[in-house]
C-alpha cells in the first residue's frame, strides 16, 4: 500500500516532487511505525468490518484497531471477539485484494485475550499487524508483550504491538519517570515487536479530570504536556522510536472561539472554500494539534473518522526545502561543519543530522510536495474524497484514548 493512493497518476506528478513509497506489514519496523499515520479506531462489535476495511483503504486509511477494550461494554466482549475473528477470516479468504486493505491491529484488553485470538483466528493471522496494548503499565506489559511475541511463531515477520502510555504511574510526577525508565528497558526486550509507542491523551486528561474542547490542543494542557514532554525525552531521545499522537477526539459541532486556520496559505491559492469547510467540518483544530505533536517530535495520531485520516496524513509530507536541507545534511555527515540553505536557515551538520534522518525517512512513506501550495490541493482532494465515501461527520462521537 501507499498513502494517499487515491490520487490519479496526473494528481500524483503535479503534486509531489518524490511520491510516497510502498509499504506493507513486512518493511522495516522503523520505517512502518512512522507509515501508520492517522490511525483510526472503530468498535470491535461494530458490524461490517470487512467491508468497511476496503472502504477506508480507497480514503487512505493505512491502518486501522478494531477495539475490544474501551469501545464497547463489558458484556459484547465475546461478541467483539467473534466479530473481528470474521472479518479478518472474510478479508484473508478473498486472496485479490489481502494486499489492499490497511495495516490491521486488535485493541485488546489482557494477555489472555491475544492468546485466544490468536489461536481462533487460524490461518487468517497474517493479515494482522498486531495488537494495541492500553494501560502499559508495569504490571501488565511484559504478560502482554511476551503473547504478542507467541503469536509471532509461524509468521516470516514479527506480531507488532503499540503499547498504549495512559495510567496513573505515567501520570503522576513521582511515579512517571521511574516507569518510563524500566518500561523503556522492557520494550528493549522485545524491541523487534514494538512497532510503536502510543499516548493515551483521553485517559491521561480524565486523571486530572480535565477535558480538552475542540478550540484547545492537547498541548494547552499542562500536566498532559508535562507526560508527554517525559514520554519523548524517554523513547524518542536518539530517534530510535516513533511516538504516536494522543487521539483527536472532536467532529463537527458549534464552537466557541474563533477558528485556529490561517487564512494566509489559503488566499494565496484562491482556496477560501476549502478553508471554510476544514473549519465547518471541525478539522482545524486537528490540524493545528497535528502540526504540534510533528514540532514536538510525535508522528501519527489516533482518529475517529474518516475525514481526518488525509488531514493527518497530509500535515505529515514534507516540503521541498525540508527535503532540500535533509539531503545537504545527509550528504555532508562524514565532513561536518556548517552549510548555507538556500532558504534562508542555516544547516549544522551534527546537530541537525537526525533531524536530517527523520525528514528522509518521512519523505520515502509520505512524499516530498512538489510546493508548498500543493498541500492546500491535498488536503482538499482528501476531504472530497472521505466526504462522498462517508458523508459528513456524525455529530455524536465515541470517544476512545
Amino acid at each position: 500500500m501507499k498513502h494517499f493512493s487515491y490520487l490519479d497518476t496526473g494528481s500524483r506528478d503535479r503534486l509531489f516532487e518524490v511520491a510516497p513509497h510502498d509499504f506493507g506489514p513486512e518493511s522495516p519496523r522503523e520505517l512502518l511505525a512512522l507509515a501508520l499515520g492517522a490511525t483510526l479506531y472503530m468498535p470491535g462489535t461494530r458490524t461490517n468490518l470487512a467491508a468497511d476495511a476496503h472502504r477506508l483503504a480507497a480514503v487512505g486509511a493505512t491502518s486501522l484497531v478494531w477495539c475490544l477494550e474501551d469501545a464497547i461494554e463489558h458484556s459484547a466482549v465475546e461478541q467483539g471477539e467473534a466479530n473481528v475473528v470474521a472479518a479478518l477470516q472474510e478479508l484473508w479468504a478473498d486472496e485479490s485484494t489481502r494486499r489492499s486493505v490497511p495495516l490491521l491491529f486488535i485493541r485488546i484488553r489482557d494477555a489472555d485475550q491475544i492468546t485466544r485470538l490468536t489461536e481462533r483466528i487460524g490461518d487468517a493471522l497474517p493479515l494482522l499487524t498486531g495488537f494495541s496494548l492500553p494501560k502499559a503499565d508495569l504490571t501488565r506489559s511484559e504478560s502482554m508483550l511476551t503473547a504478542v511475541r507467541d503469536a509471532s511463531v509461524g509468521l516470516d515477520r514479527p506480531m507488532y504491538a503499540m503499547p498504549i502510555l495512559e495510567s496513573e504511574e505515567i501520570a503522576f510526577i513521582e511515579t512517571r519517570r521511574p516507569a518510563l525508565q524500566r518500561l523503556a528497558e522492557l520494550f528493549s526486550q522485545y524491541d523487534e515487536h514494538v512497532v510503536c509507542v502510543r499516548v493515551g491523551g483521553t485517559d491521561l486528561s480524565g486523571l486530572f479530570g480535565l477535558r480538552r474542547d475542540r478550540d484547545t490542543t492537547i498541548w494547552d494542557l499542562a500536566v498532559v504536556r508535562d507526560a508527554l514532554a517525559d514520554i519523548l525525552n524517554q523513547f524518542s531521545r536518539k530517534g530510535d522510536r516513533v511516538v504516536s499522537g494522543a487521539v483527536w477526539e472532536h467532529i463537527a459541532a458549534p464552537r466557541m472561539f474563533k477558528p485556529q486556520l490561517r487564512a494566509t496559505p489559503f488566499a494565496e491559492q484562491d482556496a477560501s472554500k476549502l478553508r471554510s469547510q476544514l473549519i465547518r467540518d471541525d478539522v482545524d483544530g486537528l490540524m493545528r494539534e497535528t502540526s504540534l505533536d510533528k514540532t514536538n517530535g510525535m508522528y501519527g495520531k489516533t482518529v475517529i473518522h474518516p475525514s481526518h485520516v488525509s488531514v493527518v496524513n497530509s500535515l505529515l509530507t514534507v516540503h521541498g526545502e525540508e527535503y532540500q536541507d535533509a539531503l545537504m545534511i545527509d550528504a555532508h555527515r562524514d565532513r561536518g561543519g556548517v552549510l548555507a540553505s538556500a532558504h534562508g536557515r542555516m544547516n549544522e551538520v551534527g546537530p541537525h543530522a537526525r533531524w536530517a534522518d527523520q525528514v528522509l525517512a518521512r519523505s520515502k512513506v509520505y512524499g516530498v510536495l512538489a510546493e508548498d501550495t500543493a498541500l492546500v490541493d491535498l488536503l482538499s482532494i482528501g476531504q472530497r474524497v472521505a466526504t462522498n465515501a462517508f458523508g459528513l461527520p456524525n455529530p455524536r462521537p465515541r470517544v476512545v484514548s
